[in-house]
């Protein structure tokens, strides 16, 4: 059974929530990495390009930390480009872990699929119908020649910052991301513009 897809990026708290998120749809899902995201630059910039790009959706905790950092997230951000989804409150304590979080509530890592499904659906996020354009992959970085080749670092940075997106983005994130804001078709094209405006012209003798 395929997964439906979701074309606005999905913001959660940790690296669990995003490989438990991963199972069940076909979004791009990016980690806060918890509370550093207050101060992680980068971040909040990719954070607040693809709101406008794609719209943003929050699913953090229903514990107190959740709410702080999805107050943050919404300082970031104007409101139109949000979408909240909240999961309930359930007790309990994620498989994983030695002990419960301090209010003792699962977090995102821990709701059944279905329930993660329902919240969702609706916040009217899941499509079902249109299919998903082919992803950018990190081959197609490397025949694009954004990955390595002796320019590819300076190519790479030139389309990102045609792109707005943040300097430090690594090349292996990368492809998810673009996959995110274009085509395949128009990636390559545009590769293939600025590549074609790193290279000098000959001046006549």
């Amino acid at each position: 059974m395929s997964r439906p897809r979701i074309s606005r990026a999905i913001i959660v708290e940790g690296k669990y929530d995003k490989i438990k998120l991963e199972s069940i749809v076909d979004a791009l899902i990016l980690p806060t990495d918890g509370f550093r995201i207050f101060k992680d630059k980068e971040m909040r910039a990719l954070i607040k390009k693809l709101a406008e790009e794609t719209g943003l959706v929050i699913l953090t905790d229903s514990d107190g930390a959740g709410f702080i950092i999805r107050r943050h997230l919404m300082g970031l951000v104007p409101a139109h480009q949000i979408t909240n989804v909240y999961i309930p409150d359930r007790m309990g304590k994620e498989s994983r872990k030695s002990k419960p979080s301090k209010e003792g509530k699962l977090g995102v890592e821990g709701m059944e699929p279905q329930i993660l499904l329902d919240a969702l659906s609706r916040a009217g996020l899941l499509e079902h119908s249109p299919a998903p354009r082919q992803a950018i992959t990190k081959m197609d970085l490397y025949e694009a020649g954004l990955s390595g080749r002796d320019q590819s670092r300076a190519l790479r940075q030139k389309l990102m910052e045609h792109l707005g997106l943040p300097a430090r983005l690594s090349a292996g994130a990368l492809p998810a991301v673009l996959s995110r804001l274009m085509d395949r078709k128009d990636f390559f094209t545009l590769c293939q513009r600025l590549q074609d405006d790193c290279i000098p012209s000959e001046k006549p003798l």
